[in-house]
């Protein structure tokens, strides 16, 4: 995209075609909004007043000495986001890692792609969300979608369906009727927490219906056995009864699937955001590989990716187990590696630390981190128990947030640092297809606003670092990290920021200077050792609660169109906010009488963990088990204060999209809605 002034405009790019959804079109006028952060705060007798760049890093660098030296390194916590550029994900890694000495640095892409991550890692060895350029897609004639809605979430996707659509091959797995399951040829609408068995009957079907690619089987994978001992007990009927989904749309998915010339699987969130997951997405996998479908041109298994730099923000070393170039931290030569690369002894680099939600469960506790660093991310709307989490926050010695806006995080905060956004810096981004962008400094900042890069800098130097170990310049920290991943599996030691420049399309790996990158993996071999994907074997187990008679419902979670995230940003645009101004529910029309509510009713859904306010939207094509609520607001809209933190053994994702929950209506909402409109007449 390119900006002039608040404007701002599409620019033709494969990705996107040339197109921005509504979010993308109003993003300019924050670039000048008065909710803007443009000077350091600090909290002085319990309010936050302004302050100098100089006395706010002083007093956060003295505070930390203090910290570490009473409790010890790991006392002190980082948590970064997947929004943030490959550069200052790369620096935030190396700051908690050398100039801090914690191993207690986790990001909130946990919360997002974590468990696809994980399965990919299982099943083919590395994981990278699409495994070909998206404009492959276009040449489908069939795509399953499962848990993703993209036709309000990344608008412009869609148009990369247009043959599938048009061939009435676009399946649709959610348990609403989104937009984009009304532009789809089939919808099935699984109960939340029950896809993992509809993969599971839908590859049932398919090899007892013959369908499945044997000599790929046979030649490309390993496993399959112990997967259909698994599968062989999981026949449609027994599916339907479990999911509501019927036998026969099972059967027919298998066979369109089967009989496509061009197909893909792709995973999102509503697949992902379970306490199984990984096991969600290994089962859609396993079904991919029955089929074929991974490493062959025109087909395949892809993760569509949630946020801003959603893969590259995972590769480069802010998640508590990964160091630069998607190397694991508990392996010794990668250690060697990095610390070589960042000149100091492998030994000094701690260890693994706490996962996202176990890193801010544990904030303030007896042996947990008495201070948290934020960079990009507002954990207060977004991570799950997020009432429990506020509590948490409210526990530490010390909380700093750099952000854009005063987010409901960063107002509980002791020192809050003012940071760019996205026009006002340099750096690169990686994309869902793997696709390495340079994104380039449009419009200057406002004065007092500083770079990410810039504070990681001040306050090394001022924890007594050289400064020239964290630099301030985006490119100077890109040629290292492209050192630092040479030989990962993210290997990005041939892109330069001048191959970007000229406009190359160069997707990882790219492991050498004449290297042209490598926009499809699998082709010839799969990443692990003997070149064979993995089959893995997975059992279905249900969400983490169910309903009962105190919560007879169940409520699962997501996006709309006009926000994004926490909203913090969103909800600041008056284009957008007027569209969607509160949170609201979807309900049944039949569910929604027997609670006693109507359309347009405040309601109040209450979980095991909290309670949210909510106005009532009546939607007939909903399950009559099911709510659904968007999690872009904040105080007591938050759709988290709800949500289980019940977490994923392998990925530490929480289960965001099932909660059982009960409905009421909520009479003091309602009267403080009437009192409001008494007191404007």
């Amino acid at each position: 995209m390119t900006v002039s002034g608040t404007t701002v405009a599409p620019r033709q790019f494969p990705a996107n075609g040339g197109g921005l959804c509504q979010k993308g079109w109003t993003s300019g006028s924050l670039l000048t909004s008065p909710a803007r952060l443009r000077t350091p705060l600090v909290r002085v007798d319990g309010e936050l007043v302004p302050a100098s760049w100089d006395d706010a890093l002083e007093l956060i660098a003295r505070r930390i000495t203090e910290i570490q030296g009473t409790h010890g390194r790991d006392a002190v916590a980082l948590f970064g986001g997947g929004g943030l550029t490959n550069e200052k994900a790369y620096l935030l890694g190396k700051f908690a890692r050398v100039a801090l000495g914690t191993s207690q640095v986790d990001y909130n892409g946990r919360f997002c792609m974590s468990s696809a991550a994980a399965a990919g890692n299982r099943a083919f060895g590395v994981d990278r969300g699409l495994p070909f350029p998206i404009t492959d897609l276009a040449r489908a004639d069939v795509v399953l979608l499962v848990g993703s809605n993209p036709a309000e979430t990344m608008p412009p996707f869609m148009q990369h369906l247009a043959s599938a659509i048009d061939a009435g091959g676009l399946i649709v797995v959610d348990p609403r009727r989104t937009p984009t399951a009304e532009r789809g040829s089939l919808h099935l609408a699984p109960a939340p927490g029950t896809d993992l068995a509809l993969a599971l009957g839908i590859l049932h079907a398919a090899v007892a219906d013959g369908l499945v690619d044997r000599s790929y089987v046979d030649n490309r994978t390993r496993g399959f056995e112990a997967v259909w001992r698994i599968v062989a007990r999981w026949w449609p009927e027994r599916v339907e009864r479990v999911t509501g989904v019927a036998a026969e749309d099972q059967r027919r998915v298998a066979a369109l699937l089967a009989g496509a010339r061009n197909a893909y699987i792709l995973t999102a969130r509503g697949a992902e955001q379970h306490a199984t997951g990984a096991d969600t997405v290994s089962a859609w996998i396993n079904l991919a590989l029955a089929l074929g479908l991974p490493g062959r041109e025109g087909s395949g298994y892809g993760c569509l990716t949630g946020q801003g730099n959603g893969q590259g923000g995972r590769e480069h070393g802010q998640k508590a187990d990964q160091l630069p170039g998607y190397r694991r931290i508990d392996d010794p030569a990668a250690r060697e590696h990095v610390a070589a690369v960042w000149g100091v002894p492998a030994d000094s680099l701690p260890g693994p630390g706490r996962s996202a939600y176990e890193l801010l469960d544990a904030l303030g506790t007896e042996g947990g981190p008495r201070a948290l660093l934020v960079f990009g991310s507002n954990v207060v709307v977004s991570a799950p128990r997020s009432a429990h989490v506020a509590d948490r926050l409210s526990a530490l010695d010390l909380l700093v947030v750099a952000d854009l806006v005063l987010s409901e995080t960063a107002a509980l905060a002791d020192v809050v640092l003012p940071v760019t956004q996205w026009a006002e810096e340099d750096g690169t981004m990686t994309n869902l297809e793997g696709r390495v962008l340079l994104r380039r400094r449009a419009i200057e900042p406002p004065d007092g606003v500083r770079t990410d890069l810039y504070v990681l800098n001040g306050l090394a130097t001022r924890l007594g670092q050289p400064a020239r170990r964290f630099p301030v310049d985006a490119e100077t920290v890109f040629t290292e990290l492209r050192e630092a991943s040479r030989g990962g599996l993210a290997d990005y030691s041939g892109i330069t920021y001048d191959r970007l420049r000229a406009g190359e399309a160069l997707y990882w790996p790219v492991p050498g200077a004449g290297h042209r990158g490598t926009p499809r993996l699998f082709l010839d071999r799969f990443a692990h050792p003997d070149g064979l994907a993995r089959f893995v074997p997975v059992e279905h187990r249900g969400p983490a609660e169910s309903p009962d008679d105190e919560f007879p419902l169940l409520a699962t979670t997501g996006r709309v169109l006009q926000h994004y995230q926490s909203g913090a940003q969103t909800r600041l645009i008056t284009e957008l906010n007027d569209v969607v101004p509160e949170a609201y529910v979807e309900v049944h029309p039949d569910t929604a009488a027997r609670c006693g509510l109507a359309e347009g009713d405040w309601a109040r859904v209450s979980s095991r963990r909290g309670s949210t306010r909510a106005r009532v939207r009546c939607v007939a094509s909903m399950r009559p088990d099911v709510v659904f609520l968007p999690f872009h607001f904040g105080g007591a809209q938050r759709a988290n204060l709800l949500t289980n933190p019940a977490l994923d053994p392998v990925s530490r994702m929480p289960e965001f999209k099932v909660s059982a929950v009960s409905l009421a209506k909520d009479d003091a909402a309602a009267g403080e809605e009437a009192w409001r409109e008494e007191t404007l007449r």
